[in-house]
């Protein structure tokens, strides 16, 4: 299967690599991660918190999630998941998506942020989501993200959100142009092609999770060329 996936990928002019060997300059093989080192050349985790509560508070009166897009994920998610209880928004700023996941779905939905505002913010936890919440873990119907670009430890990470989900959870990383290679710095570390997205995923699942499927959204600002949903599902 490794040797199946990184042929397919050659075909399609990428070449998929560990991601501790790719640094901010190595930006053309499909996907880059920036690093965040100390002068020792060990993880700065201080730096990359303090990066993210200045983007959030210099952001937080900005918003990116369309409320067409929600609607349509909503639909989706009462379709293909029974029961729908609890859900899990990552890295949500203004928790616009919990609200509206709420008002669609009519369960429990909470947004997760790490900087200090989201105290307020309704339904909104102070939380880094690399880490693990036992309470969450294996009780969550499905998780939503548009923030995924903002991990330093991408595969780490999505393993975190896919343990967090039950057996048959969905997982909806929201995929834009701007979430390309190209636009990888400091505040958003990690940059992918699309197409590259569903190799990824499949390598670091190691067969824990796999794409369901990827969706179009409804609507899209001006300013961004595409929107898609990468539909992740838990076995």
């Amino acid at each position: 299967m490794k040797n199946f996936i990184k042929s397919t990928a050659r075909k399609l002019g990428y070449d998929i690599r560990r991601l501790e060997t790719v640094t901010p300059s190595s930006r053309s093989s499909g996907f880059t991660l920036f690093k965040y080192h100390k002068p020792d050349g060990s993880f700065d985790y201080d730096a990359y918190r303090r990066i993210q509560e200045e983007g959030n508070k210099r952001k937080i009166d900005q918003v990116w999630v369309i409320e067409a897009n929600i609607k349509l994920l909503s639909e989706y998610l009462a379709a293909h998941l029974n029961p729908l209880q609890f859900g899990i928004c990552h890295g949500t700023r203004r928790g616009n998506e919990q609200l509206w996941f709420r008002k669609y779905l009519g369960c429990e939905v909470i947004g997760t942020e790490i900087s200090e505002t989201a105290k307020d913010f309704p339904n909104t936890v102070q939380w880094d989501f690399h880490e693990s919440n036992p309470e969450w873990t294996g009780k969550t119907d499905f998780i939503y993200s548009n923030s995924f670009d903002h991990s330093y430890a991408p595969e780490s990470c999505l393993d975190t959100w896919m343990n967090t989900l039950r057996s048959g959870g969905l997982c909806i990383l929201e995929h834009t142009n701007l979430h390309a290679p190209e636009g990888a710095n400091e505040l958003d570390p990690f940059g992918a092609e699309l197409e590259i997205m569903p190799f990824l995923i499949t390598k670091w699942a190691k067969g824990k999770y796999f794409v369901r499927e990827i969706i179009e959204a409804t609507e899209k600002p001006s300013a961004v060329r595409s929107i898609n949903f990468i539909v992740i599902e838990r076995r």
